[in-house]
């Protein structure tokens, strides 16, 4: 073995919720979102990405960093404050999961529809096909969580991130040396005076880099996989696995609103809002790029990859609300001891979901703006209960962060609180 491949590999072990934090965040607010920002005003909502990403960077670390200095998952810091906190906790989890659910599977349902020509399928309606195809998504998932197996998918998702990164960097950096795709006269740039432009940004910026839900769940992933190794992963460990997923997750951003804007700002072609539409051209853009032998790989990249997240967020739903009816209940919900509750809120999730998707929604670009924009009204009120669960007195004074971090924190609270009451006086 080179010593190239060495130290890659000993990179790569250093990896592990993170990465899994990185499989779960690289979905739809970097497929569709980014992609759907650079075509629409070019690279005009870059700095965006950037600022949405300082803003919201100390509460998705508070996740991993609460487990590495107490051993526990930051629900139990929850629970310290009081029960009220777990209860708004998982009244939130209940009230946004089934529509974030389903946002998440019908963008896989569309790749999984194009990919196999599967568009023929319930009298050539798009919003049948997406049902059908992701009753079928969350059928499989379902039998993978239930029988276990899905810790092969976990073994794979550094494979699979890593594919559909180096495929993405590899697209830009054509497009960049090829301007023949680039489009300027005629071109929408963002307007801040423009109340539809700026729900717009109102729904990109909710799941960029993804919902503060996801800082409880890495904070789960977190203390599993230190019942697995026997010991509490370090905090300088814990900390740099953690900021390797979050800053390659800013980075893609950046690459996918790079692509919308090289392919398809000022072209005069509008995204589609169906699945299947969505995602041949989010595919076609990199053919373009590439070319045609691009297009399996990318293609494989992309569906494993919004299968990956659709998995973890149908197991993160019904295991949060578990673990979260545990901390309240201890003696009546035992997760650990009995799956019962675990099961039956995945059916209920499954069930949810397939309501929505059947019933009550009309196209992935609807559902996709309400699950994006329900996040960005809830994450000041996530981003609160973990400042205060990271900052109490219980934390040893070693591992609680300093002031510098308490004043980065009171910015960004204040940042995402003007923006939520902004965008409901819009509304």
């Amino acid at each position: 073995m080179t010593i190239p491949t060495k130290l890659f590999n000993g990179f790569l072990s250093k990896l592990g919720p993170g990465l899994l934090y990185a499989g779960a965040a690289i979905g739809v607010s970097h497929l569709v979102q980014s992609t759907r920002a650079g075509g629409m005003f070019g690279f005009d909502l870059i700095i965006a990405i950037l600022v949405i990403h300082v803003i919201k960077y100390p509460f998705f670390e508070f996740g991993p960093r609460y487990t590495a200095a107490t051993g526990n998952n930051i629900l139990h810091g929850y629970q310290k404050l009081g029960e009220w906190a777990v209860w708004i906790y998982l009244l939130m989890t209940l009230s946004t999961m089934f529509i974030i659910q389903a946002a998440v599977t019908v963008v896989t349902a569309g790749l999984f529809t194009h990919i196999f020509g599967l568009e023929e399928l319930g009298g050539h309606d798009p919003q049948v096909i997406d049902a059908i195809i992701s009753s079928l998504i969350l059928i499989i998932c379902f039998t993978l969580l239930v029988s276990g197996r899905y810790m092969l998918l976990d073994k794979l998702i550094k494979v699979i991130v890593l594919i559909l990164s180096a495929t993405t960097i590899f697209a830009v950096i054509a497009l960049t040396l090829d301007n023949s795709n680039h489009y300027s006269s005629g071109a929408l740039h963002f307007d801040i005076t423009d109340t539809a432009q700026l729900l717009f940004l109102a729904a990109f910026l909710g799941w960029m880099p993804a919902p503060v839900e996801i800082s409880v769940w890495h904070s789960i992933w977190s203390e599993s996989k230190n019942d697995n190794e026997g010991r509490v992963t370090s905090m300088q460990e814990t900390l740099f696995d953690f900021r390797v997923g979050f800053i390659g997750t800013a980075f893609l951003a950046m690459c996918f609103l790079a692509i919308g804007a090289m392919v398809m700002h000022g072209s005069g072609v509008e995204f589609k809002t169906g699945g299947a539409a969505f995602a041949e051209q989010l595919l076609d853009m990199y053919r373009q790029a590439l070319g045609d032998w691009a297009y399996p790989i990318v293609a494989i990249a992309a569906l494993t990859t919004m299968f990956s997240t659709t998995l973890t967020l149908l197991d993160a739903f019904p295991r949060t609300i578990s673990i979260s009816l545990e901390r309240i209940s201890p003696q009546k919900f035992q997760h650990n001891k009995n799956n019962r509750t675990y099961i039956s809120w995945l059916l209920i999730t499954i069930t949810g979901t397939l309501s929505l998707l059947f019933f009550f929604t009309p196209s992935m670009g609807e559902m996709v703006k309400v699950a994006t924009v329900i996040a960005f009204v809830a994450a000041p009120v996530l981003a609160i209960l973990n400042t205060l669960a990271m900052f109490d007195k219980s934390i040893p004074a070693e591992y609680r962060p300093g002031k510098g971090m308490l004043i980065w924190c009171l910015m960004g609270l204040a940042s995402l609180i003007s923006c939520s009451i902004g965008y409901l006086w819009l509304m």
